[in-house]
């Protein structure tokens, strides 16, 4: 295992076991709610939004226990986006990470529930004085997160991911989807370690300039996983994109040309982090990680 690859996995266990202490245990007559909160966040994945709070806040020395509460909450936010996606409403999924969607292992109540739980607790980990002593970065955090999550984030690139079915948008219009869709919740995600730290406004924008163009590079590499994968390396169904009619970098460049599309971009994304020196050799190698993946 490389030392990239057990950092990841570091990283990974920690931000699980601080969801696991963070995430409200299921008693009382609310419990399934609970249990489906908990069946959403935790395990089987490999916490890579989780991870970039982590590196980010590590660049500034950011008390661990106050990065384990952001990567919570952030990934929180994460776990409803995917609950709600998979509703029939919406994706209409049966698999996610390898295991059946809230929905068919509770029922689409309970999943509703379970998502707006997620989005709503993961504020009131950021608004909580251990995330932070300072409430002026407490409010940022909030804010850049109701800001990445909302409709100039991901439930409006949600909203134009279904609008766009069986269309045939731009380019520029798919670009703009996943900007919203995907790499919004990765900017926040890089960016929140700056902000936590206070830093520069150059080292902010240079982070979040990383996690934009990464995230979009990892939206990319999902649309080609989902023309040529397969579900038990996934954790998810595959060949969906095609058969809902949606448009794709995939779909509109083909398979060679978004991989080197996806490639550029990672580069692109690598050379924000020259200010960074060696201290970001981890977000580099994030970066490679992020085009070479299989799931």
């Amino acid at each position: 295992m490389s030392s990239f690859e057990s950092a990841l996995a570091e990283a990974a266990a920690f931000v699980e076991d601080s969801l696991d202490a963070l995430l409200p245990q299921p008693i009382g007559p609310e419990a399934r709610v609970l249990e489906a909160m908990r069946y959403a966040a935790l395990g089987g994945c490999k916490r890579l939004r989780g991870f970039f709070v982590l590196q980010t806040g590590g660049l500034f020395g950011v008390d661990r226990g106050s990065l384990g509460r952001v990567a919570a909450a952030v990934e929180c936010v994460h776990a409803y986006s995917l609950v709600h996606d998979d509703l029939p409403a919406m994706d209409d999924d049966d698999l996610r990470r390898g295991k059946p969607t809230v929905h068919k292992a509770f029922d689409e109540a309970t999943a509703i529930l379970a998502g707006d739980a997620l989005l709503t607790h993961a504020f009131a980990l950021l608004a909580g004085q251990h995330a932070h002593g300072d409430p002026f970065v407490r409010c940022e955090l909030v804010a850049k997160l109701a800001q990445a999550a909302g409709h100039a984030g991901m439930v409006g690139g949600q909203m134009m991911d279904m609008a766009f079915e069986g269309k045939e948008p731009s380019l520029a219009e798919i670009t703009r989807l996943q900007r919203m869709k995907t790499a919004a919740l990765i900017c926040i995600s890089c960016e929140a370690g700056a902000i936590l730290g206070k830093g520069s406004p150059q080292m902010r924008n240079a982070l979040h300039a990383y996690g934009q163009e990464l995230g979009l590079a990892f939206q990319i590499v999902d649309d080609v996983l989902d023309e040529e994968g397969e579900a038990d390396q996934t954790g998810k169904a595959v060949r969906k994109d095609r058969a809902r009619g949606k448009s794709t970098v995939v779909s509109v460049m083909g398979v060679d040309r978004a991989r080197s599309q996806a490639k550029a971009l990672a580069e692109q994304a690598v050379r924000h982090l020259d200010l960074f020196d060696k201290k970001a050799d981890f977000l580099r190698a994030a970066a490679g990680f992020v085009i070479e993946r299989r799931a």
